[in-house]
C-alpha cells in the first residue's frame, strides 16, 4: 500500500511542470483575450490579414501599403520563414472610420524578374506624375534586397525594375521626401531581416543570427541613403542612422528597450526630424529627434506600448489637420504572430514636441 502511494506521489510530482506550463498558457490566452477587449481601435481590413502599414496621402485620400500575411503552414523560426508573403494589396480610405477600398493585387513575386521569395514590408512615394513602390524581397540566392516598381496611379498595378536597387540590402524601406524635394530611404532589420550579416560591408551567409548578444558595443542600427532624382537608385553612400542617448552617447546593443531593431519611419514636425522604429524583442515603438534627415537623433521615448503579437511596424501621417499612427496587432487571428491586422489611432505631439505615449489596449 505504501509503495502504491509513493508511486502516485511520484506521478503527481512529475506531472507538476506540465500542469504549471498548461496553466501559464491558459493565463496568457486569457490575458490576450482581455487585451483585445480593451483595444483602442479595431482592424481596418477584415477579409484578409495585413501588417506593416505604410500610409501616405495621395489625391486627397489615405493610401495603405501593407504586407499581406498568409498562413503558409510553415513552422515559426528565427529566420522568419513563416512570414511567407507573396503579393501586395493596396487599400484606400477617405476618412478614418469610413469604408476601406481594396484595389486588388498590385504586385506579386512572380512579377519581379530577380525575385525569389518573401515580399515583406513595403513603402511608397510620388514624384513627377509617377508612383513608386519600394519593397524588400529575397533574391534567388535567398538574400534580401530592396526593389522598386512604378505605376501611374497610387493603387497600381506596379511594374518592377529588372534588378534591385544597387547597394541595397536587408528589409523595411521607409521613404521620406523633405520639404526641399530631396528624398531619402531608411531601411534595415536584424534577425530575419539579415542586417547583422552586413556588419562588415559584405553579406556573410553564415553570419550571426542577431547582434543582440553584444551588450557593450554600439547597437547595430538602421541605414539611410539619399535617392537619385529618378527615385530608382541610391545617390551616394549608405550611412548609419546614429541614435544617441541624452548624454550624446550611442545606444548600446544591450539597451533592448531603446535600441533599433526594425521598422523605420520618418516624419517631420515643427522643423524637426522624428525617426521612429521598433525595438523588436521588447515590442515597443520608440522615437528619436534630429535636426537633419541624417541625424544624429537623440532618443526621446515610447510612442506605443507593445501590441499583442511578436513585434510591431507602423507609419505616421498628417491628414486633414490630425496626426495618425497606423500599426498592427493580431486581433483577427487571436494572437498568431504571423497573421496580423492593420489598425489606426490618433497620435498627439505635446507642446514641447514630445509624443504622448499610446497604450493600444487602454482607452
Amino acid at each position: 500500500m505504501m509503495q502504491k502511494l509513493m508511486n502516485k506521489e511520484l506521478i503527481l510530482l512529475l506531472s507538476l511542470p506540465l500542469l504549471v506550463l498548461t496553466a501559464c498558457k491558459e493565463k496568457k490566452k486569457t490575458a490576450d483575450d482581455t487585451a483585445f477587449k480593451g483595444a483602442i481601435s479595431k482592424p481596418l481590413i477584415t477579409k484578409m490579414y495585413t501588417a506593416d502599414p505604410s500610409v501616405h496621402v495621395f489625391d486627397g485620400k489615405l493610401y495603405i501599403y501593407p504586407s499581406h500575411d498568409i498562413d503558409a503552414g510553415i513552422a515559426e523560426n528565427d529566420n522568419g520563414d513563416h512570414f511567407a508573403m507573396d503579393d501586395y494589396h493596396i487599400f484606400s480610405l477617405d476618412s478614418v472610420g469610413g469604408p476601406v477600398t481594396d484595389h486588388g493585387v498590385a504586385l506579386t513575386v512572380k512579377d519581379i524578374p530577380w525575385g525569389g521569395r518573401q515580399l515583406w514590408a513595403p513603402d511608397a512615394a510620388y514624384k513627377d506624375g509617377r508612383y513608386f513602390l519600394y519593397f524588400p524581397l529575397k533574391d534567388k540566392k535567398d538574400v534580401f534586397r530592396i526593389g522598386v516598381a512604378t505605376a501611374t496611379t497610387p493603387a497600381g498595378p506596379f511594374t518592377a525594375e529588372k534588378e534591385p536597387i544597387k547597394g541595397s540590402f536587408s528589409i523595411d524601406p521607409a521613404v521620406f521626401t523633405d520639404t526641399d524635394g530631396s528624398t531619402y530611404m531608411y531601411f534595415g532589420g536584424i534577425w530575419g531581416g539579415q542586417l547583422q550579416r552586413w556588419s562588415k560591408g559584405q553579406y556573410a551567409a553564415n553570419g550571426s543570427k542577431t547582434d543582440l548578444e553584444k551588450d557593450k558595443e554600439p547597437a547595430l542600427t538602421a541605414k539611410i541613403a539619399k535617392l537619385t532624382p529618378d527615385m530608382k537608385q541610391f545617390d551616394g553612400e549608405v550611412k548609419d542612422v546614429l541614435i544617441l542617448d541624452k548624454e550624446g552617447k550611442p545606444l548600446l546593443g544591450g539597451d533592448h528597450d531603446r535600441r533599433f531593431f526594425e521598422g523605420s519611419w520618418m516624419h517631420k514636425y515643427n522643423g524637426k526630424y522624428y525617426f521612429s522604429y521598433s525595438t523588436g524583442d521588447t515590442h515597443k515603438l520608440v522615437y528619436a529627434i534630429g535636426d537633419t534627415p541624417y541625424g544624429p537623433f537623440t532618443y526621446q521615448g515610447v510612442i506605443m506600448l507593445p501590441v499583442v503579437g511578436w513585434t510591431t511596424h507602423h507609419s505616421i501621417v498628417e491628414y486633414r489637420g490630425k496626426w495618425l499612427i497606423f500599426y498592427h496587432d493580431t486581433e483577427l487571428s487571436g494572437g498568431k504572430t504571423h497573421l496580423r491586422n492593420v489598425k489606426v489611432t490618433t497620435l498627439e505631439h505635446e507642446a514641447d514636441g514630445t509624443i504622448r505615449t499610446i497604450n493600444p489596449y487602454k482607452k
